[in-house]
């Protein structure tokens, strides 16, 4: 359901209004003591080393349940997937279970961008929203500072040393902030008498930065720091590689981020502990919350309830052939959220979006939008993990239209489907979800579980594995470096990771303007890289940006605070 439902109130009202505990009362009764807790005031905390190394030793006498939710190709509108992500460990207490609940952190960038805040909303939301939303507990601030410690490190080398043969054109770290500045995306620096070495250079998004996977993907504090060596920042005229390690920059780049590694907690608006931890993108990079919180979550309760970025073609993949492989865990169940709007808006084809003749379409332009859905069923069907639809439910859907659906999953795909209306009404709107979701997960075997790939497939055939099977291309064109960067990567040895294809999230296809579940077409792979640190390959596809820009109409336009610190604007 959505908030604008005439006098519904918005996120932040509903958030300044709920109830908060302090963050150690709502711990207490899941193990966790005020000693296990480094407090950031009263309603965040990070969880000690200590604390963490103890809960994940009990999970490993924990047969928890792992519970994945994704969505279909997502639109302009939003489907919900948090809403439905923290309705769903609130309903799952709420029916006596207990659960709970791990998400990304949100980067300011989108923040005060398109998107908006990643919170949830309405009755289904983290708290405190605002805090989550900007500036948390310093983890995005701690990751810059860290990616650019490496860039300058770098520079010095490159201007004070020549201890290395470096190509000044095949420099591949580049520099990071947690802001859209699309002017950022391109430059020359280096210039001036004092300059350094002049070189092309450009911004990413710091959630699109390595150091925010390998924060992610990493096991403990040792490991970050063995990831974080491995990184490749540049090549040498020769083709060898250039490290963090190789520029002296492990050490000091680990203890940036020594407290950035440990998992945040808070709470839902109905008392739910929940981490939010990590916030990496999932097209460039895995599109999930830290393994950290993951596997600490299963020493406190017995199912866990996790989201990836984007639609299923792209979070939900990368969490199955990558986070899954590398992180040594397997989903008991899949939630696919769905909602009548997306589905008219695939039925009509529509792009660029308009909202108003989304509002006026029917039942027929709604089934036309099957086809996205049914892609999406059928892609995570193909991992052996059972899929439970969620139909997000807005006011302005018709109980024609939500039936249609619901009839459609059941009758047509033979899968369990649930209307859901935990945005409004919190766990009591999300039961019904809740029973088909446990029911799926006391069923599963985790012998069913499977990659798509093997690791010892070659990279050509993973990239083609997901292209056709996933995205439903025809085949796989290689353009531009991408047949040399496939060679390079086999001349360094890193054939055997994960691919992570980088693609448009707004259509299965690698055409944006492409609705539904396109056939016909063939994808374009036109360069590759390794995230050595994290511990796989990215394949780009089509104009996928790293840095995005500021919209015509920021959402920042619209926030403001008053002398009195209260905040509006913020979603």
């Amino acid at each position: 359901m959505s908030d604008d439902d005439g006098g519904f109130p918005t996120d932040y009202e509903i958030a300044q209004s709920a109830e908060k505990e302090h963050i150690t009362d709502v711990l207490d009764s899941w193990g966790i003591g005020s000693d296990d807790l480094e407090l950031f005031g009263d309603y965040k905390a990070k969880l000690s080393h200590d604390a963490v190394t103890r809960l994940r030793d009990n999970a490993d006498n924990n047969d928890g349940n792992l519970i994945l939710v994704t969505g279909m190709t997502p639109t302009p509108m939003g489907e919900g997937k948090t809403v439905t992500t923290v309705g769903l460990g609130q309903t799952l207490n709420h029916v006596g279970e207990d659960a709970m609940i791990a998400v990304r952190e949100p980067s300011l960038g989108p923040v005060f961008g398109v998107k908006g805040g990643a919170a949830g909303g309405g009755y289904s939301q983290v708290l405190p929203m605002e805090d989550i939303n900007l500036h948390f507990t310093g983890d995005l601030h701690a990751l810059t500072s860290a990616h650019n410690l490496i860039s300058a490190m770098l520079d010095a080398k490159l201007s004070q040393s020549d201890e290395f043969d470096i190509d000044v054109n095949d420099v591949s770290w580049p520099r990071s902030m947690d802001m859209n500045d699309r002017a950022l995306r391109n430059m020359v620096i280096g210039l001036g008498e004092s300059g350094g070495t002049p070189r092309e250079d450009r911004f990413l998004l710091t959630a699109a930065s390595e150091l925010m996977a390998v924060l992610c993907l990493a096991e403990d504090l040792g490991d970050l720091k063995e990831r974080v060596a491995r990184i490749i920042v540049a090549y040498e005229k020769d083709g060898g590689v250039v490290t963090v390690d190789d520029i002296d920059a492990t050490g000091p780049v680990t203890m940036l981020l020594k407290d950035a590694i440990k998992p945040n907690l808070v709470q839902t608006i109905e008392g739910t502990p929940a981490f939010v931890h990590g916030g990496p993108f999932a097209n460039i990079a895995h599109g999930t919350n830290s393994l950290i919180a993951d596997k600490t979550a299963f020493g406190m309760g017995d199912y866990l309830v996790t989201e990836a970025g984007f639609g299923s073609d792209l979070g939900a993949e990368k969490f199955m052939n990558i986070v899954c492989r590398l992180g040594d865990m397997t989903p008991n169940a899949i939630v696919l959220v769905s909602t009548v709007r997306a589905l008219k808006y695939h039925g009509m084809g529509m792009w660029p979006a308009d909202l108003d003749a989304v509002q006026e379409a029917g039942v027929e332009e709604l089934e036309a939008g099957f086809a996205n859905l049914d892609k999406h069923v059928a892609n995570l069907q193909k991992f052996g993990v059972d899929v439970v639809v969620a139909l997000n439910r807005f006011p302005d859907d018709t109980d024609e239209e939500v039936q249609t659906v619901l009839d459609h999953c059941r009758e047509d795909l033979g899968v369990q489907i649930a209307e859901s209306n935990v945005f409004a009404e919190g766990s009591e709107g999300g039961v019904d979800l809740a029973e088909h979701v446990i029911e799926a997960a006391e069923a599963s075997d985790e012998d069913d579980f499977d990659h798509l790939y093997a690791d010892e497939d070659s990279i050509k055939t993973k990239i083609e594995t997901v292209a056709t099977e996933v995205y439903g291309a025809d085949s796989v064109n290689y353009v531009g470096s991408a047949e040399e960067d496939i060679e390079r990567m086999e001349d360094l040895g890193f054939d055997d990771m994960p691919v992570c294809l980088s693609k448009t999230f707004h259509s299965l296809s690698d055409d944006a303007s492409k609705k539904g579940a396109p056939t016909g077409w063939e994808l374009d792979v036109r360069e590759l890289y390794p995230s050595a640190g994290a511990g796989f390959l990215v394949a780009l596809t089509g104009d996928v940006l790293d840095m995005p820009g500021l919209p015509a109409e920021p959402a920042a336009a619209g926030m403001d605070i008053d002398e009195d610190g209260n905040i509006s604007g913020l979603f």
